[in-house]
């Protein structure tokens, strides 16, 4: 059982793997805190643009304008 667990701790096969797994989660962990955030500056900028957008169009007036 010892050499099986030193043989364990010495082996560095598939490290590679565990670190490109942690970067993973970790991105993805960022990625869901900064995900509100993202979310309400895209709301809002959504909102000004059709607030603006709104404001140019102007209606017809009635009979065509003649």
């Amino acid at each position: 059982m010892r050499f099986l667990l030193a043989r364990l701790i010495s082996d560095e096969q598939g490290q590679d793997l565990v670190e490109y797994a942690l970067l993973t989660a970790g991105l993805g962990f960022a990625g869901i805190a900064v995900w509100p955030a993202i979310t309400a500056t895209i709301g809002n900028t959504y909102g000004a643009f059709d607030a603006g957008t709104q404001d140019l169009w102007e209606t017809p007036p009635p009979g065509g304008g003649l």
